[in-house]
């Protein structure tokens, strides 16, 4: 491989990290003004020598973006049901253990039938139904960049073209709530839900 292409990709590379970095501090930045009891139970980021040792356990190149997001946020400190789907679609961001979980699982339900595939090994997931869910929920295609969702009856669904898309497209409907193009913004007991 040329430097050159090496240094564009680490270009692209720095420029996603960027992107997720400045969305995720918009979002952050909200929930502790508007929903405090969110913004409580967000696990602090991962520094970059655990995010190293982590995608060795994990075997699959982490792209920039999700590491950027994992540097500031690794997950939720809070149960099922105490207001952590607060992700765009009602998603709560995943430990790293769940990450891990989740990721073996379907590697090792891996099927693919004719033109069915249920789960690809460039597949990481990174936000389910609650933080520890391993049967619905989010993932990002380390190839294509693309964001996927799965769900324990192996649908799979295209949702999002990227990550940075994913997360600009929430701190907008936070900063402007008319454009969110589902069920907009709301805060309960101090915690932020959808409609």
């Amino acid at each position: 491989m040329s430097s050159d292409i090496r240094d564009g990709w680490a270009r692209q590379g720095a420029i996603e990290a960027r992107q997720v970095d400045d969305a995720w501090q918009r979002i952050e930045t909200w929930l502790h003004r508007n929903a405090p009891a969110t913004a409580a139970v967000l696990r602090p980021g991962v520094p970059d020598d655990e995010l190293a040792a982590f995608e060795r356990d994990l075997g699959v190149r982490i792209p920039a973006g999700l590491k950027a997001l994992w540097r500031r946020c690794a997950g939720m400190s809070a149960g099922p049901g105490e207001g952590t789907s607060f992700l765009l679609g009602e998603w709560a961001p995943m430990s790293l253990d769940a990450v891990l979980a989740t990721y073996r699982l379907q590697m090792n339900i891996l099927v693919t039938m004719d033109e069915y595939v249920s789960w690809r090994p460039s597949w990481i997931p990174f936000a389910a139904f609650d933080p520890h869910d391993i049967l619905d929920g989010l993932c990002l295609d380390a190839e294509t960049g693309r964001i996927w969702r799965w769900s324990e009856y192996a649908e799979r669904t295209l949702v999002h073209e990227s990550l940075t898309v994913y997360l600009e497209d929430m701190a907008d409907a936070l900063d402007v709530p008319e454009l969110s193009l589902g069920a907009g913004p709301r805060v309960r007991e101090g915690a932020l839900v959808w409609g």
